[in-house]
């Protein structure tokens, strides 16, 4: 109650409007075997960002007509050690977590109070240097329960689009961001005091294995696990409070799987096994 009490003060009202995504990340510790898995399991290219100026990571991503993009984050071949070991998200990296964090785009309207916001960059294989600030809001790891705000002092169409165009145009972006969460009432109770949302619509997904809440006209489906045992609740009780799963938004041009209800649409999850994580696709536009 003492850091719900704090996190309160320190944490002004975010509109539901402003919670569009910039990107989302999935960590691993080798980029080159997530890339390879990523393009088998979606038919969906990548392309190669650089290295991060933090001596620890390295990435690629698939870019989005709507301006949002898939970030695979991995381990740099020869990074430095005790870079790894402060990165917010080395569990992630070294646990080949998968989902990992979520960012969304900062903007002049945000009217919020965060903690202190960080510079970093990277550079292009093309030698394009890119700078931006990221900056946490409310306690935890960056952009696991909630997401992080990221603002770009060089242009963004640099950072989110290598070739000057997106990386596919066969989905349209990302557009849902599954949260895993020990307690999913709290967990409601948070994001709607946080970010001034209305009651969340809820169901509950036996596929998945979860209680799931959208809040509605918003990315963010938060998730608690039906059973104890259950892939989701080990994998909460292992990294903590952070998305579970990522689902892209297509066209409909992926239907040779069999869609399953989701929030009175269709979705359908892309193969686990070849993919090493939880992907899925909503049909129609």
């Amino acid at each position: 109650m003492r850091v719900l009490a704090i996190f309160v003060l320190f944490l002004a009202p975010l509109c539901a409007i402003e919670l569009k995504i910039d990107h989302v990340t999935v960590a691993g510790t080798n980029v080159e075997a997530m890339r390879k898995a990523f393009t088998a399991a979606t038919g969906l290219p990548t392309e190669y960002g650089g290295p991060h100026s933090n001596h620890a990571s390295e990435m690629a991503l698939v870019s989005f007509p709507d301006g949002s993009y898939m970030e695979l984050m991995g381990i740099q071949a020869h990074a430095d050690a005790a870079a790894v070991s402060a990165h917010e998200w080395r569990k992630f990296l070294q646990g080949n977590a998968g989902p990992c964090a979520f960012a969304i785009r900062a903007t002049n309207s945000i009217g919020i109070e965060t903690k202190p916001p960080r510079r970093s960059g990277r550079t292009r294989p093309d030698g394009t240097r890119l700078e931006w600030e990221t900056t946490d809001i409310g306690p935890g790891t960056r952009g696991t329960l909630f997401p992080f705000l990221i603002r770009d002092f060089t242009p963004r169409e640099n950072r989110a689009y290598l070739n000057g165009q997106p990386t596919t145009r066969k989905a349209l972006g990302v557009s849902k961001v599954v949260v895993g969460v020990q307690n999913l009432e709290k967990a409601v109770a948070l994001y709607r005091r946080a970010f001034q949302l209305a009651e969340p619509k809820r169901e509950r997904n036996e596929e998945f294995g979860a209680d799931l809440a959208w809040f509605e006209g918003t990315p963010v489906i938060l998730a608690q696990a039906l059973a104890p045992s259950s892939w989701l609740a080990r994998r909460v009780q292992e990294f903590g409070e952070a998305p579970c799963a990522f689902v892209l938004r297509t066209d409909g041009i992926f239907t040779n799987s069999r869609p399953s209800p989701w929030f009175g649409g269709a979705l359908v999850w892309f193969n686990q096994q070849e993919l090493g994580w939880r992907l899925g696709r909503e049909l129609g536009p």
